[in-house]
């Protein structure tokens, strides 16, 4: 579909702020404060990420800076007793590394996004190294499309290349996101393909498809104009 961003690299951050294994704990703490981010990834050679550090893997050595945990904590929360020892990226990372590939489509690094419980992701190549980064406001970017560009797609797209003998007449109106779709078309076993279309455009916030079958009885039609009307039979409704 053409002009709609399908894919990460269409809405990512090429430039990317990434930290070595090395990078010592303040080293991090400093870098997130001056770039204004949560997290980063971790590199190691050409740029593969091996890792991600985030404000949440730094947290525990503030937590428990001020006396031992109890039995019961110490078992419970291990792995965040370890990170509060930590001093480097390598120690505090994540990993592996939670990634998308650029080529990945937009509801694909959301489901990512969603499943890990994570703000954004690294981008990376089939090597794994990194090429970008890309958050939740990124994927959110496709609803700032105006209605006119979504309704251009939309007929051009769907309703052009699913009904094309019908296409002249179905209206497509856009507000504020949302689509609806009014006119008659031949096979309404169409309809639910027809919505589920519309629904996979990018910036698409609901569908409203309100596609009719064929006219069966002309004479009982309200949305025909009169000159299509058949008239009514002779003696019926006239003059004796």
């Amino acid at each position: 579909m053409h002009g709609t961003p399908h894919i990460v690299s269409d809405v990512m951050t090429s430039t990317v702020v990434a930290l070595g294994r090395g990078a010592t704990f303040k080293e991090i703490v400093k870098t997130m404060q001056r770039w204004k981010v949560s997290a980063m990834p971790v590199v190691e050679g050409e740029g593969r990420v091996v890792g991600v550090v985030s404000e949440a893997d730094l947290l525990p050595k503030e937590e428990f800076r001020d006396g031992d945990p109890d039995r019961y904590t110490q078992l419970r929360r291990l792995a965040d007793l370890v990170k509060a020892g930590a001093v480097t990226a390598e120690e505090l990372m994540s990993a592996p590394a939670v990634t998308v590939q650029a080529h990945a489509s937009l509801a694909q690094a959301a489901r990512i996004m969603a499943l890990h419980k994570v703000k954004r992701l690294p981008v990376v190549d089939a090597e794994d190294v990194l090429r970008g980064i890309v958050s939740r406001a990124d994927l959110l970017k496709v609803f700032l499309r105006s209605d006119q560009d979504i309704a251009g797609e939309v007929r051009r797209d769907v309703v052009g290349h699913l009904f094309p003998a019908e296409a002249e007449s179905i209206r497509v109106e856009v507000r504020e996101g949302v689509v609806r779709l009014t006119g008659r078309i031949a096979d309404t076993a169409l309809v639910p393909i027809a919505a589920r279309l519309v629904r996979a455009v990018e910036g698409v916030v609901d569908v409203d498809c309100a596609l009719m079958g064929p006219r069966r009885r002309p004479d009982l039609d309200p949305d025909l104009p009169d000159s299509e009307r058949t008239a009514p039979p002779s003696g019926v409704g006239g003059a004796s």
